[in-house]
């Protein structure tokens, strides 16, 4: 009788944890917020600033719609990335930490760059050119970084979006800028806020 050897049974890893896929991310409201931002915030500065304004706007009115635009998308985009962070553990929530801190010290270098830069070059309008289309930059940038870590195209489709004619839109100087960061970037928001249903896949 021949003698049969039992080959031992090798268990693999757990085949849902191993592929678990990160938590989605609805980014509808913040598209929405920054989106108004740049409609209403870009699109007053585009109207009112230059040789021949459009409309005659007190100075403060284009950063205050911007202000309050970003703030309501920054707020959104915290909501989003914290409920996505509940039951997270491991490497899934040290990214969600890590990219979290990257819009502070994104912004943090900006500021430092538009400063400097400031200080060394007498430009008047130069702070005036670099915030809208640095913070495309800044913000197109962190898209991407998080769009890549969550494996979500759309939202690393949108930063490479925003970073590139962000800072193409420097080429037409004041107005032209202003209209391409309104229409570029405000349209952008809107085509991902509809994209973002249907990827979700929200009736």
């Amino acid at each position: 009788m021949p003698l049969t050897i039992a080959a031992p049974q090798v268990t693999g890893p757990n085949t849902a944890t191993a592929t678990r896929s990160p938590v989605e991310v609805d980014n509808r409201a913040a598209y929405i917020g920054f989106g108004l931002a740049y409609v209403f915030g870009h699109g007053s500065a585009a109207l009112s600033k230059g040789t021949s304004p459009l409309l005659d706007l007190p100075a403060w009115l284009p950063m205050a719609l911007l202000a309050a635009g970003l703030a309501v998308g920054t707020i959104q985009a915290t909501r989003a990335a914290l409920r996505a962070q509940r039951g997270a553990t491991g490497p899934d929530l040290l990214s969600g930490k890590l990219l979290g801190a990257s819009w502070l010290i994104g912004f943090a270098a900006l500021f430092l760059a538009i400063t400097g830069l400031s200080s060394a070059v007498d430009t008047p309008d130069l702070q005036s050119m670099l915030w809208p289309t640095g913070s495309g930059l800044i913000v197109g940038l962190i898209y991407v970084s998080e769009g890549a870590a969550r494996r979500n195209v759309l939202h690393y489709g949108l930063g490479v979006w925003l970073a590139l004619t962000s800072t193409a839109a420097l080429f037409l100087g004041t107005p032209g800028l202003y209209w391409v960061l309104a229409i570029a970037g405000g349209g952008a928001y809107a085509v991902a806020t509809a994209l973002e249903r249907r990827r979700l896949g929200l009736r």
